[in-house]
């Protein structure tokens, strides 16, 4: 029963800080709003994780680490379906950025929570979570890096690079919440079209970023100039 007891009271925190972490960020957030949240003292939280730093991590831990399975999974899918073939870019985006939408609409794997955690995060890190989160990332981001490259042969790498680049950024800031929209909403667009719902967020962000990734290539102007 003790341990029991000590599990929800782990769990207890980090939903807590979750929460909390999304509403105010990791500098914003303080232990004591931490504890108060969660109803307990500060000793168990540094019993269970020993300081905001290291709750920090496992609060992103505990989710990226069923969504980087995932991303594998379904990757690792697509290629038996695919005998040896390139995928298709759009199958790449799917699995990757599609992935992570489909966790706003499963609470147990953080819900819509989570993703503006994440999407704030991503958007304004803290020097030790992005080298965390690099971390994190580094072996699915290289799996499918490689498979946009197999996908792509007639792009070059370092458009390829770029343009994931620009649909992590925009993946980020859509999930961070709708603040920067409430600045173009005298466009005269319906209600129903300025807020964040998910159902209406993931295929648009989707065909955004596949639209860019199939965008022409760019067109460089040399700039030296002959005789100078």
């Amino acid at each position: 029963m003790a341990e029991a007891r000590s599990g929800d009271t782990r769990e207890r925190i980090l939903d807590a800080a979750e929460r909390l972490f999304m509403a105010h960020g990791y500098e914003g957030t303080s232990m004591r709003q931490i504890t108060g949240e969660a109803q307990v003292n500060l000793a168990a939280v540094n019993y269970h994780f020993g300081s905001k730093e290291s709750l920090m991590q496992e609060v992103f831990r505990r989710r990226l680490d069923w969504l980087n399975e995932e991303r594998m999974r379904v990757l690792h899918a697509l290629q038996a379906q695919a005998g040896g073939k390139p995928l298709k870019p759009s199958q790449i985006v799917d699995g990757f950025f599609g992935t992570l939408l489909r966790m706003g609409g499963d609470e147990k794997r953080g819900g819509v929570t989570f993703l503006r955690l994440l999407g704030r995060t991503l958007t304004d890190p803290s020097e030790f979570i992005r080298a965390f989160l690099a971390h994190e990332y580094q072996e699915v981001m290289d799996r499918y890096k490689e498979e946009l490259f197999r996908a792509l042969p007639d792009v070059p790498k370092a458009e390829i690079v770029w343009r994931f680049h620009f649909m992590l950024g925009a993946t980020s800031y859509a999930i961070a919440g709708t603040d920067a929209l409430r600045l173009v909403t005298d466009w005269q667009i319906e209600a129903a079209d300025a807020t964040d719902r998910l159902d209406r967020l993931v295929p648009r962000l989707m065909s955004f970023l596949l639209g860019g990734l199939r965008a022409p290539l760019p067109q460089f102007q040399d700039a030296a100039v002959d005789g100078l």
